[in-house]
């Protein structure tokens, strides 16, 4: 075979690369970059380093992918290069996280900010900043080193095991897991085991607990793959086929074989490429979160660069007019660099989040992705499951409601009654389910738990010693209570002998639960009978299209309208008798499709399902906050209707409006039907107020991906408010597509079905401490939606605690830039500790105290701003920086206009500074601009350091505000009260005293500027830029915001009731195209 230079890959996989290429080593590139890596120092090896894709068109040729050595992937985010090599060692591969860690581009110019420093014999803060990169990268290499070390142990739990395996002469032997492949047929022990890759199961029955997958702890019968029939002439696919599969990292509880026969499987995927590895890898390599906050942080950096460049060159030019020696021109222009870009940013940046996340762990909120703490600042939309999330986790039984010769009976409390014992309908609610016993104790899905314990019958497994000795058909046994049975046998003068008989039944066969399919069935007999029997329960409108029509009642849709409406749960029963010539070796054999047909309908059981306490109050802290809610369930839409009205998510004068999926059909085309819940009151006005305030609620009742396709037809469906019957894939498909529209989306699942979702969404939020919320973001103890304001309420604090630290740095920057300056034009500086009091005692102690502010008690209506670059934010920061700059020039030239003034020249002060040293520091402009910088760096901190509606107040943080008096009080000490040994120690030289006071008054006239400016900014910054550059007549930068506008101006929307709309391709678009129907009432679709 022949492979291209170029190919594509994976295109139909959730992960997947678009193109690869291949490349071979070429030595005149090679050479050439040699060449150039020395003449530049190495700085070209680190360039193509940051850039891989250069590196490998740089020293490679193109070639085809057999003769490769080195690969160029492209994926939809990014190009990397892979090689052919094994990484076996944690500690190797530890070394490698440290290397990639060092050669971040900061570190690199910190590095290089160092040894200039060391240079300038500025040592004092060059080792603070060596100190600070050393612990930050000491506790990163920790951090990720035990992060992997968990997950390998996660993986090693179940990934190195011993396991039997069937070789071909029918031999078993013992094989270390981590040898098996694909094809391999294993044997799962009696005891159990937790498996090491995805097998089918070929051979008896496994009692599974799948909650690393599901997020519920709830035992799942595996049944062995049919052999025969037409299911079994199918190939094998793992998503249709879950049912027959053993999943890697699920537990097997106990197994069950007949006949002395072992329980096998063959194996079908190992390694990354079975679901456990998949949710490994979804761990190590998570899509990246491409937040504007720290694009917006680079672009701000190289304009302080591009600021240092400037003053790069005038220290040059400067320099050569004075004559100044070459080195020290060399070092002034560098040092001049790493003043203006500062290389404490990323330590005083991450502060603030390690801050928010020990408030989170205090919450009992976990964190395993800090970044997207300041994420969940900017959430404006949260899609919540709904049962164990917005309701509990249990199901009560309400009620049943039989069907009777094609009516419907009252409804009735109990179905452990006597005169129901005898009944099709509580036969089906005894064994219509897949519940099992472990260790004594019946185990399986709530619902069945619920329904069976309601008929208060007793189940009873055959022993491993009994299935040993029997053939596969022995079956569960379920029961009626003896006390029942003999008032029974009393009324119906039958011997007590008998009737236990006539009442045992036996499970033959099971049909699982399918998600797809929304139903589950079984095969009895009821023993001394010479017939079988099939029961069915599943959705109502699924287990009504497979009933005879005669057995429906009429009433059924309105029925079942008003439970759902009321918030229940409804189950639909049904029965059918099996032809007595069907043998129980055949129903082994039989497609689940012949057996779920032609039934007759038995009738409803209502579950009831309850809101948790706080749901409601925090749905609508949520809305007071301005954060859109959705609901996005796999249950009956009219059953999500109710609860949504329950909780507030739909209040009591909002229309509702049901939107219906029909998928593509023979020649027609998908569409969406509108049916009103209610009939709507006539608005010929069409008022927009009225229809902003009007919720759309939409049901997607397919499983394959169509949403996208939906919401082409009308793009009023972004509007939804409710999702029902959603499937998993479609609520990662939602959190895509509401995505696309610019939503900052949330999810809140309790881990069931839910995970990737939780993984998709920019903040995932799992209820469940399950391993199945290990690549959920955010975890909480408390199986309650409470955390989700306390979450965003952190992330608000936390994302603008960012831009206060961002802002600060930025002016510290330029303020100490400003300063060197203004002394490069007196051929002066700063001193070594001056530098030093200035960075560690003001800077750092300030940067880091000043994140401490915890979050504001309230949800407001105001969401922080999202970008660095943002007019009111860099408004902000101009005004500072330029009052800055006119006080210290203010300053600078006063100082120069006293009459006791001394202008210095290299030979003035040749007692302290030697003649040849340029670099002065002893006069009154560096006193004066020290004095006054200080200040400076103050009064921005306090300026900058916000407190509502974000944050609490500034006030409320003591360690700052112990930082600023202190610091305060220290500063008007040395300037009011010289004292001579810190004169000494900072270099500063002794000036009258009148001078200080006009320092003073200086320093407190720049601090009430800054103040009021930051205050004018805050109050009236952001109208004032909109009618400077007349942003209200823009149109709405967001897509969802412009999409609802368009909705508000159109005069068809809302679609009126029994409205249909279709769509139709023109010109590669896609249009909505409003049919009214007229004819008669439709059938509900059963979709």
């Amino acid at each position: 075979t022949t492979f291209p230079p170029t190919a594509r890959l994976n295109q139909n996989q959730k992960y997947f690369i678009d193109e690869v290429w291949g490349y071979q080593p070429c030595v005149w590139k090679m050479i050439l970059v040699g060449v150039g890596a020395v003449c530049s120092g190495g700085l070209l090896l680190l360039l193509l380093y940051w850039l891989p894709e250069w590196g490998v068109k740089g020293t490679c040729t193109h070639t085809s992918l057999r003769d490769a050595h080195t690969l160029l992937l492209r994926s939809t985010i990014h190009y990397f290069t892979h090689h052919n090599t094994k990484y076996s060692s944690l500690f190797i591969y530890c070394l490698l996280i440290f290397r990639h860690q060092v050669l971040n581009p900061f570190y690199i110019f910190q590095l290089f900010s160092v040894i200039l420093w060391s240079t300038n014999d500025y040592y004092y803060y060059a080792s603070a900043i060596v100190f600070m990169s050393v612990m930050s990268l000491a506790t990163s290499l920790y951090t990720i080193k035990k992060q992997y070390v968990m997950l390998h142990d996660m993986v090693a739990a179940h990934s190195v095991v011993r396991i039997s395996v069937c070789r071909e002469n029918k031999d078993v032997e013992e094989a270390m897991s981590t040898e098996l492949v694909p094809g391999d047929v294993i044997i799962i022990p009696a005891n159990g085991l937790i498996m090491p890759c995805d097998a089918v199961l070929i051979s008896g029955t496994c009692i599974v607990n799948e909650s690393m997958l599901t997020g519920e702890s709830v035992p799942v019968t595996k049944t062995s793959v049919p052999n025969s029939g037409e299911e079994g002439a199918e190939t094998y696919n793992p998503e249709e086929h879950k049912r027959y599969t053993l999943f890697c990292g699920t537990h097997v509880i106990q197994t069950r074989f007949y006949t002395g026969e072992l329980v096998k499987a063959v194996v079908v995927t190992t390694g990354f490429n079975t679901e456990k590895g998949q949710l490994v890898r979804s761990i190590l390599y998570p899509k990246p979160t491409d937040f504007k906050l720290y694009r917006d942080a680079y672009l701000f950096l190289l304009c302080l660069v591009g600021v240092a460049g400037i003053g790069f060159l005038y220290t040059i030019v400067l320099s050569i007019l004075n004559k100044v020696p070459t080195k020290t021109i060399i070092t002034k222009s560098l040092d001049i660099i790493t003043i203006t870009v500062p290389p404490a940013l990323p330590a005083a940046m991450t502060a603030g989040i390690v801050y928010a996340q020990r408030r989170l762990k205090s919450v009992g909120i976990f964190c395993i992705s800090p970044q997207r703490i300041n994420m969940c600042g900017q959430l404006n939309l949260v899609c919540f499951d709904k049962t164990g999330t917005l309701t509990e986790d249990g199901l009560d039984l309400w009620g049943i409601q039989r069907a009777e010769d094609g009516s419907f009976s009252p409804p009735e409390a109990e179905a452990a009654k006597d005169s129901l014992v005898n009944t099709a309908f509580v036969a089906c609610m005894a064994t219509c389910h897949s519940l099992t016993k472990i260790e004594g104790e019946i185990s399986g899905d709530p619902l069945d738990l619920k329904m069976f314990n309601a008929t208060g019958w007793i189940l009873e497994e055959p022993t491993e010693e009994e299935t040993a000795l029997h053939n596969p058909i022995m079956p569960t046994v379920v029961r009626p209570p003896k006390q029942e049975l003999s008032e029974i046998s009393v009324s119906d003068c039958l011997c007590l002998f008998e009737i236990c008989f006539s009442y045992e039944i036996g499970i033959v066969k099971q049909f699982p639960f399918s998600s797809a399919l929304q139903r589950m069935s079984v095969v009895v007999r009821r023993l001394g009978e010479k017939h079988m029997d099939a029961y069915l329960k599943g959705a109502p409108e699924v287990v009504v299209s497979l009933c005879k029509e005669e057995t429906v009642p009429g009433s059924f849709s309105e029925t079942l309208e008003a439970y759902a409406r009321q918030g229940f749960r409804v189950i639909a029963l049904a029965h059918r008798q099996l032809e007595p010539k069907l043998s129980w070796h055949k129903v082994q054999s039989l497609n689940r499709d012949v057996i779920e047909s032609n039934l007759d309908f038995l009738g409803l059981i209502i579950m009831q399902n309850k809101l948790k306490e706080e749901t409601a109050g925090v749905l609508k802290d949520l809305r007071q906050a301005n954060i859109r809610t959705l609901m996005v369930t796999g249950d009956n839409m009219l059953t999500a209707i109710s609860v949504a009205r329950d909780c507030g998510m739909i209040r009591s004068h909002e229309r509702v409006i049901i939107a219906e999926a029909s998928p593509p059909r023979d020649l027609q085309p998908a569409s969406i039907t509108w049916r009103y819940v209610e009939t709507p009151v006539q608005n010929t006005n069409k008022d927009s107020q009225v229809r902003e305030t009007e919720p759309l609620l939409t049901s997607i009742n397919q499983s394959d991906n169509l949403l996208i396709h939906y919401l082409n037809i009308c793009s009023g469906i972004y509007l939804a408010t409710v999702f029902a019957r959603m499937a998993p894939d479609q609520k990662t498909q939602l959190v895509e597509v509401l995505q696309s529209v610019d939503y900052i989306v949330g999810m809140c699942g309790d881990g069931a079905n839910d995970c990737g979702a939780l993984k998709r969404a920019h903040s995932g939020i799992s209820l469940s401490e399950l391993e199945a919320s290990v690549a959920s973001p955010f975890t909480s103890s408390t199986s309650n939606i409470s955390c989700v304001p306390n979450l965003i309420r952190e992330g608000r604090a936390a994302l603008i605690t960012s831009f206060c630290v961002f802002k600060f740095m930025a002016l510290y920057s330029i303020i100490q830039y400003l300063s060197v300056t203004l002394l490069y034009s007196i051929l002066s500086n700063l001193g070594d500790f001056q530098f030093l009091f200035i960075d560690i005692a003001i800077i750092l102690i300030i940067a880091f105290t000043m994140s401490l502010n915890s979050a504001w008690k309230e949800l407001v209506w105001r969401r922080p701003p999202s970008s660095l670059i943002s007019g009111p934010l860099l408004f902000s920061v101009l005004s500072q920086m330029l009052t800055s700059l006119v006080f210290q020039v203010l300053a600078f030239l006063l100082v120069q206009q006293q009459s006791w003034y001394e202008k210095w020249t290299p030979l003035s002060d040749q007692n302290v500074t030697p003649p040849q040293s340029h670099n002065n520091i002893k006069n009154y402009e560096n006193t004066t601009l020290f004095y006054v910088s200080s200040f400076q760096y103050l009064a921005v901190a306090i300026v900058f350091s916000k407190g509502k509606p974000f944050r609490e107040p500034s006030y409320k943080n003591w360690p700052f505000m112990l930082s600023c008096i202190g610091l305060y009080t220290f500063l008007f000490l040395i300037m009011l009260n010289p004292i001579p040994a810190v004169d000494s120690f900072l270099e500063i030289v002794c000036v009258p005293h009148d001078w200080r006071i006009t320092l003073v008054i200086i320093v407190i006239v720049n601090a009430a500027v800054s103040f009021m400016l930051e205050m004018a900014i805050d109050r009236w910054g952001s109208a004032f830029l909109s009618w400077l550059f007349c942003w209200n007549n823009k149109p709405p930068r967001m897509r969802y915001m412009h999409l609802a506008r368009q909705l508000q101006e159109d005069p068809d929307w809302p679609p009126g009731p029994s409205t249909v709309t279709y769509a139709t391709s023109l010109r590669g678009k896609t249009h909505c195209l409003p049919l009214t129907v007229t004819a008669a009432k439709k059938k509900k679709k059963k979709e």
